[in-house]
């Protein structure tokens, strides 16, 4: 499909929108473009790899075609990057529309359910009070989303400052919303409510004694999205966690990692508090006369998901280091000192921070060696890169570099310091 893309053109036939549409904020313009610049970078680097397109200038050399390809990968790269970020704010300035579209779902799917259980039973006050309590919520979010439509809508809050959905947000929020919905619940019945006893008993439904559970739950799982953020900061500042930023948030960031893998604290946190929220909205519909009393057994399994997510992110990431220097080898080439305008092989771990495999970001690795900075060159393969990578990368150490013990440090694309390790340049 990206190879078609690349061949097709932007005035492919049928094609409305072309890579270079220039219409505002157009997403169809912006999704075309990235989809086009990610086709041609990707048809460019497996034919590097394939030894494809070098000029005859640079061929008879190892070292000025590797330098030669990681510059036309390095633009092109950026391109790239230009064309997905533009994509990623054209998303999201059309996000809100479909956040709003979501709520008013939700506010139906309520009244279809409210109306099928009330066959037979006949139709309550405690459900008119639960459908006002849906529509007020639902104008408020449809209010702040149009506040918030350049920013993802409703979503806006709980996108992290890497634009990334964040976990303890979307969860705080969640039993934000649910707290919110069962005190409007509440307070509809009480504007409804005719007798003393009636109100007495609906007021007497908000004392701490039956909702303690739930009150505990919403101040520790809001306490935990606060102190997240405060922790991720600091470590950020720290160069103790590398941090890149994500072209846009996706549903995929509540369940993984920055690099898209599968996290253990955030799936079992988000799980164990949906089962929480679903269980105490089934408290709420049998007893809408009161604050759901969610169990402590429940509450205490809340709890105990918050203390891991929290003591997950205080032990996730790290700082690079580097661990060894040696001078690279070629297939027969005899052992030696290192010289200027040899190879060497940096050894260690943390190189590349999660979310960088890109080649964008890879181009941004900077390795100090004496007081010459040398950008760490891209080596495309089949369906990648060899070089750089998380454990290993190879530069060339430059002619300008003086002979002698010099340090070597480097530069990750988060802009995170390595520690410096000390190497004995020949002449």
């Amino acid at each position: 499909m990206a190879v078609q893309e690349a061949r097709g053109g932007a005035d492919a036939p049928g094609s409305v929108h072309g890579g270079g549409c220039t219409c505002g904020d157009c997403p169809h313009g912006a999704r075309a473009g990235h989809r086009r610049a990610v086709a041609e970078f990707l048809l460019l680097r497996d034919g590097f790899a394939a030894g494809q397109g070098l000029p005859a200038a640079v061929a008879h050399s190892a070292a000025a075609s590797r330098e030669w390809v990681s510059e036309e990968l390095r633009q092109s790269a950026e391109l790239v990057a230009e064309r997905g970020r533009a994509e990623g704010e054209a998303w999201l300035a059309r996000l809100w529309r479909w956040t709003v579209c979501t709520v008013w779902a939700l506010v139906f799917v309520l009244l279809l359910v409210q109306t099928l259980t009330a066959i037979g039973a006949g139709w309550t006050p405690a459900r008119t009070a639960g459908l006002v309590a849906a529509l007020v919520t639902g104008g408020a979010l449809t209010a702040a989303s149009w506040f918030h439509r350049a920013r993802g809508g409703v979503l806006a809050p709980v996108i992290g400052e890497d634009n990334r959905l964040s976990t303890s947000r979307t969860v705080a929020a969640a039993w934000v919303l649910f707290v919110v919905h069962a005190v409007l619940v509440l307070a509809a019945r009480l504007a409804m409510a005719s007798g003393h006893a009636e109100r007495d008993a609906l007021i007497s439904g908000l004392d701490l004694a039956r909702g303690a559970g739930v009150v505990t739950v919403l101040a520790v799982i809001c306490a935990v999205a606060v102190l997240v953020r405060r922790v991720v900061g600091l470590r950020v500042l720290g160069q103790r966690l590398q941090k890149v930023r994500a072209d846009r948030p996706r549903a995929a960031d509540l369940l993984t990692d920055d690099a898209g893998r599968g996290a253990f604290a955030d799936i079992q946190y988000v799980m164990i508090s949906a089962v929480a929220v679903v269980f105490a909205g089934v408290r709420l519909a049998r007893r809408p006369d009161q604050l759901p009393d969610l169990p402590w057994g429940l509450a205490v399994l809340v709890l105990i998901s918050a203390a891991t997510y929290v003591a997950g992110k205080y032990a996730e990431g790290g700082r690079p280091v580097i661990l060894s220097v040696v001078r690279a080898r070629e297939a027969g080439d005899l052992d030696a000192p290192i010289r200027t305008g040899d190879d060497i092989e940096i050894r260690g771990a943390g190189f590349v921070p999660p979310g960088s495999q890109g080649a964008d970001r890879l181009t941004r690795m900077v390795v100090r060696i004496g007081a010459v900075n040398v950008h760490v060159p891209l080596v495309p393969v089949t369906g990648g890169f060899s070089n750089p990578t998380d454990a290993v990368l190879t530069v060339p150490v430059p002619v300008d570099v003086e002979p002698g013990r010099v340090e070597v440090q480097l530069v990750t694309a988060a802009g995170v310091e390595t520690n410096q390790y000390a190497i004995d340049v020949t002449e």
